[in-house]
Formats: structure tokens, C-alpha cells, sequence
């Protein structure tokens, strides 16, 4: 297998992904914007390496990421020359275990994704499969054994070479906090191979689920299975527990695993509200979670702080693949309502931004006036003795930095880009 990893056109489209892919440079600093140049100069030194077994993996660097319930996640950042590697191996590895994978799985794989995920939970739900077991994975991504999961790839390429250097990343430290940390466990979340990996390792899961006739679906580390009654759902369970336990050494969090009724049950941030009407008695429409409005909501109020040095385009960049990706996940569920709020404060915390940029009075009322207010009202309204978070959402900004000027200015809302990708 090791041939057709460091095979030319399999090595160029991984250097082409990785710098599409872009991302934060690893510890050596190298970002993806020169990493072609460099890639292409040491290709055939690199290639040698790898081969011989000879090559050093670099150290991955932890970036500590907030979640949304207040808690970290520490992700690892390879270098772009690891990533590079790793993306030609995962691109030879996918075609070994791609066709072998379960069709409940959903998570990273080609013509998979969360909405079919969701669709099949809710199909499952509506058919009057309601008794769910829910199974929260305890740090997936960090408890991972090393020696199970090479011992599975090798089963399936039988190629010692190319798990030299898997072996070699799975091991390397990371830096925290200026401090490199022994790794003996665990995958980076940072790596191009993770993705492909976890499925490799959960795809055990999936049989055992699957040889049993049970209904399920599974998302990367996120799992549910249905029942038609909490006798069964319960006896599931209790094997499920015991398998991840004895056969793939991975624990489970019991503060958030147990058997759920639809009214209780979230799948991937999405949650189910019953229809009270005559007829339609058992169905579940989705409906988007709160945390993940929260999430959202989080996200956009940290790109558009008006202490952040930025120009108005510049925010409006940042904002796109914010809103474009959360409105991807979560365009199943009936979200016009609060889009057009959200969309609303979105628009007030840009006049903030504007109105904050422009700090000194005279400047306020010389830009009041190029918009159109006459020059006495522009003089009162630049000395406002309001906050400027009152001030935008006042007369003096709504009707003068508009919602027709801002996208002028390239601004977009959240619900037309819904409206316009949904229908």
C-alpha cells in the first residue's frame, strides 16, 4: 500500500487538500499559504523518508476551543507537512474501508451527511420506535487504544510500512502550555486521519448493532439506538455497555447516557416537538435545539465585538462561513421566525461596530450628514449621551445605516441565504 501512497497524483492531491482545507499552523509555524512551495521542493526527500522509515513526526500543538457549556476541548494541530502525509495515507486508506463501513454510519463519509442522519432518527422515531437508548461516548477522541485500532487497519492492508508512520503520529506529544505531553492513547481532533479512524474504529460498533437487527444510527462518536419499549431498550443498552467496555475499551458517560422519550431526546442539536392535533398523534417535527441557537448566537457576537480591529469587511467575511455552516446543519427545521430575530440583533451589533469605529463627535455627525440627516439633527445625534448599544438600535442608525445601505456593503442575511438555498 505504501506504492500507492506515495504515489505522484496521490501525493499532489493531498498537498492540494490540505492547502484548500487551510487552517492554523502547527509548532514549526509553516501555514498552508507556502506550504506547496515547500512541499514541492522536499517532496522526493520526504518520499525517501517514508519509506525507510526513517522520517520524524513533529510534536502536534494544542488549541484550546471553548464549548458551548462552558467546558474546553483541546484539539491538535499537526504541521502541514503531517497533514500532508496523513491525507495522502487517508486517501488510500478510505478506499480499503469505505465499502465496508455499515449504511447507518453517517459521519465523514462520501454522499453521508448529518441531514440524512437526522431524517433517519426522526423516520425511526415517527414509525413508533420511541423508547431510545442514547449513549454518550466519554471523550471518544481521547481514550481511543492505539494497539486496537493499528491492529484493525493491519488486518486490511497487511502493509507494516504504511503503519510505521500512523504509529508515529497516533504517538506524538503534544504542546500545552509551552510543555510537550506523552500521548499513548487518543486521536488528535486536529488530524486529516481522525475522521476516517474513528469510523474504523466505531465500524466494530456498528457490526455488533447491526448482526442484531437493531435500528440505529451513528454520527462520528454520536450514537442512538430504537426500541418499541424501555424493557428492550434497557436489555440493549446493558449489552451495548458491556461491548464498548470489553471489546473496544472505551467508556461511556453515564451522567449523559440512558433511555429517552422523544420529548427528551436531541440527535446532532436537533430535538422533537409532538404535533398535538387529531390524527397526527406520535409524530415529531424537528425543531433546533436551544443550545445550538446558543452556539450560534455565541459565535457571531464574538466576530462582531466592536473592540476587535476590523473594518466592516472584514467582519462581514468572518461572518459568512459562521452563519453558511450553522444554516447547512440546521436547514431542516422550521427556523424563519428566529433567523429574522437573530438576523435583526446581527444588524444592530454591525451599526454598534460602525458607530464604535467612528470615535471622535465630529466625524459621528460628518458621516450622519453624508447619510442623509440634515445638520442640526446630525449635531444633536453625534452627542448623544446614549450607549452606543442604545444608539443602535435607535432611530439615529436604523434609519440611517439601513439594511439596504449594509448590503450594499456586501452584508447578507441569515434568512435570505436560508430562503435562497433551501428553496
Amino acid at each position: 500500500m505504501i506504492a500507492k501512497v506515495v504515489a505522484a497524483r496521490n501525493l499532489t492531491n493531498a498537498c492540494k487538500k490540505v492547502v484548500r482545507n487551510r487552517g492554523s499552523a502547527g509548532i514549526d509555524g509553516m501555514a498552508t499559504t507556502g506550504s506547496k512551495a515547500f512541499i514541492d521542493a522536499h517532496r522526493s526527500k520526504v518520499v525517501r523518508q517514508l519509506i525507510s522509515k526513517s522520517y520524524k513526526s513533529q510534536a502536534i500543538k494544542g488549541v484550546v476551543i471553548p464549548k458551548s457549556n462552558g467546558k474546553t476541548r483541546l484539539p491538535g494541530v499537526p504541521t502541514v507537512v503531517d497533514r500532508w502525509l496523513q491525507q495522502a495515507v487517508s486517501q488510500q486508506l478510505v478506499i480499503h474501508f469505505e465499502l465496508d463501513f455499515e449504511s447507518e454510519s453517517y459521519g465523514f463519509r462520501p454522499k453521508k451527511n448529518l441531514q440524512q442522519a437526522v431524517l433517519k432518527s426522526q423516520g425511526y422515531i415517527n414509525d413508533g420506535y420511541q423508547d431510545i437508548v442514547d449513549i454518550d461516548l466519554q471523550s471518544f477522541f481521547d481514550e481511543v487504544q492505539h494497539y486496537k485500532l493499528l491492529q484493525l487497519i493491519y488486518d486490511k492492508v497487511k502493509c507494516q510500512t504504511t503503519l510505521w508512520p500512523m504509529r508515529k503520529w497516533l504517538r506524538a506529544p503534544i504542546l500545552k502550555n509551552g510543555r510537550l505531553h506523552k500521548r499513548r492513547k487518543g486521536l488528535p481532533q486536529g488530524s486529516p486521519l481522525s475522521p476516517l479512524l474513528s469510523n474504523i474504529m466505531l465500524d466494530q460498533l456498528d457490526e455488533h448493532l447491526k448482526t442484531r437487527g437493531f435500528r440505529f444510527i451513528r454520527y462520528a462518536d454520536d450514537f442512538s439506538i430504537y426500541t418499541k419499549s424501555k424493557a428492550a431498550a434497557r436489555a440493549i443498552g446493558n449489552g451495548v455497555f458491556l461491548f464498548l467496555k470489553e471489546k473496544l475499551d472505551l467508556p461511556i458517560n453515564r451522567a449523559k447516557s440512558g433511555i429517552r422519550r422523544p420529548s427528551t431526546f436531541k440527535v446532532l442539536g436537533y430535538r422533537f416537538a409532538p404535533v398535538y392535533k387529531k390524527g397526527v398523534k406520535g409524530k415529531y417535527p424537528l425543531v433546533v435545539g436551544k443550545e445550538a441557537w446558543q452556539t450560534l448566537k455565541r459565535k457571531l457576537k464574538y466576530a462582531t465585538k466592536k473592540t476587535l480591529p476590523l473594518s466592516l469587511a472584514e467582519r462581514l467575511q468572518r461572518l459568512q462561513p459562521i452563519y453558511k455552516g450553522w444554516l447547512n446543519n440546521f436547514r431542516l427545521g422550521n427556523i424563519q421566525t428566529k433567523l429574522k430575530k437573530m438576523d435583526e440583533w446581527l444588524r444592530n451589533r454591525l451599526r454598534y461596530c460602525i458607530w464604535h469605529d467612528r470615535k471622535k463627535l465630529e466625524r459621528k455627525r460628518k458621516n450622519l450628514i453624508r447619510l442623509g440627516i440634515k445638520q442640526g439633527q446630525a449635531y444633536a445625534w453625534s452627542r448623544t449621551r446614549m450607549g452606543g448599544w442604545a444608539v443602535a438600535q435607535s432611530p439615529i442608525l436604523r434609519t440611517t445605516i439601513t439594511e439596504k445601505r449594509l448590503r450594499k456593503r456586501g452584508y447578507e442575511s441569515m434568512l435570505a441565504h436560508y430562503l435562497r438555498v433551501k428553496f
